[in-house]
């Protein structure tokens, strides 16, 4: 099969399509060739060695969706044929609450969906929302699930409630603006970008700031119109972490599931306690909650926002576009 495999470290050109070896399905495996794949920044900081526990070589991607073309021994032959989105992890474990420690994901150290093929759990491999095409289903498993545990699973968010997601324009944050909205929240949002916070408002945000203006929690609260902030999704850490803490509502949420930002270095702990907020760690997923939010999203009839699509050899023109910032939505591969 072609793949694109990382062998050392480095720039985008260090990804190379070449030949790899066909995955062959074991005992309870489906071997799926591939649509489409989709990027995340997961696979950004991997190949710049910003991840922990790196094994090279490796096949990235956590995201894709194809069709079944063959089973290992003790899988239903009836899903030969079956169109296909990947469970982008494996191995959470028996409690929900917190993954086991043999958990991992897709695209190291297991080989990923840059490539024509790739041999699942055929009990990880969910039918593909009706109406969705592969590119879209492609963009959907990593991002759609970390948004949906954040919001549903973790914060609950409620109808009616006011929700600020920071950081808006990535994969994940568009996510969480659409369930938000799906389930009745007014949402609010942040990004150093005017264009993207004009995006998120024909995507049905109330009002956002621009984190690079001194006031921007000044403009978030009075974008509340008084009805208060109840929920705070976060993935920035850092100081946008230190100011959800003073912009939240006594008995608020904050769910934080990333600190692209770098560590928060003065949180306010009397804040915490004052104002008896409730601070949420999120990740990833169970195989439970993807199927859940594959569900969420196919009975509100969601379509996820891809900001462009590339052919799997231009692999390393998706990187750079992702390292440059400017996508809304997620970036796609489509096999050749």
């Amino acid at each position: 099969m072609k793949a694109i495999v990382l062998r050392e470290l480095g720039p985008p050109e260090k990804l190379q399509l070449e030949e790899f070896p066909d995955p062959i399905p074991g005992p309870g495996e489906a071997l799926i060739r591939l649509k489409a794949a989709a990027l995340n920044h997961r696979d950004v900081w991997i190949r710049m060695g910003r991840y922990a526990g790196i094994k090279l070589p490796v096949i990235l991607g956590s995201d894709g969706a194809g069709e079944i073309v063959e089973l290992g021994a003790q899988v239903d032959r009836a899903l030969l044929g079956q169109a296909v989105v990947i469970y982008p992890a494996s191995e959470w474990g028996s409690d929900d609450r917190v993954p086991g420690p043999a958990f991992r994901v897709l695209g190291m150290p297991d080989q990923g969906t840059y490539a024509q093929l790739i041999a699942v759990p055929a009990q990880h491999a969910f039918p593909i929302t009706e109406g969705l095409s592969f590119d879209e289903a492609a963009a959907l498993p990593l991002a759609l699930l970390t948004a949906y545990r954040a919001l549903v699973s973790r914060a609950q968010i409620q109808a009616g409630e006011t929700c600020l997601i920071t950081g808006i324009g990535g994969g994940v944050s568009t996510f969480a603006l659409q369930i938000a909205l799906s389930l009745g929240a007014r949402v609010l949002v942040t990004s150093g970008s005017e264009a993207k916070l004009e995006r998120a408002k024909t995507l049905g945000a109330a009002g956002g700031a621009n984190y690079r203006n001194s006031d921007w929690g000044k403009r978030i609260l009075d974008l509340c119109q008084g009805r208060g902030l109840q929920v705070v999704v976060d993935s920035a850490g850092g100081e946008a972490f230190e100011k959800a803490l003073e912009l939240i509502s006594p008995g608020g949420r904050v769910v934080t599931y990333g600190a692209t930002t770098g560590p928060a270095k003065q949180v306010e702990v009397r804040r915490i306690f004052w104002k008896q907020l409730n601070l949420l760690g999120s990740t990833m997923g169970t195989g439970q909650e993807f199927e859940s939010a594959l569900a969420f999203y196919g009975r509100h009839r969601l379509h996820p926002i891809i900001d462009q699509v590339f052919p799997l050899s231009q692999t390393a023109a998706a990187h750079r576009r992702m390292e440059a910032g400017e996508q809304i939505g997620k970036i796609v591969l489509k096999m050749e």
